[in-house]
């Protein structure tokens, strides 16, 4: 005779996981053009939702590109610090916990 085995349910507490805000900070030697493009290329961001945070970022000092995990948002800060530093701009991108 088979063996029957009784399945028990169990509720496991699974909370959300921690979201961070990545930002893009202004200076005064990065072009507009390459903060538009790395918010497309990177972000994956339309042109017209680039050009607006391009001018949060220039107007306000600084700018959300978006709300992710938090591997998801530091791998975003390296792709931006790389090729911020392969095309000689000082641009920084940085992450803060979404409150």
């Amino acid at each position: 005779m088979p063996k029957i085995i009784e399945e028990t349910k169990t509720d496991v507490g699974l909370d959300k996981p921690k979201m961070y805000r990545v930002l893009l900070h202004n200076d005064d030697y990065t072009t507009m053009d390459f903060v538009i493009m790395i918010l497309m290329k990177i972000f994956h961001k339309s042109q017209q939702e680039a050009e607006m945070i391009m001018w949060d970022v220039h107007k306000k000092g600084r700018g959300t590109c978006g709300i992710y995990t938090f591997e998801i948002a530091q791998t975003k800060v390296e792709q931006v610090k790389r090729l911020a530093k392969e095309n000689q701009f000082p641009l920084l991108a940085t992450m803060e916990e979404e409150q």
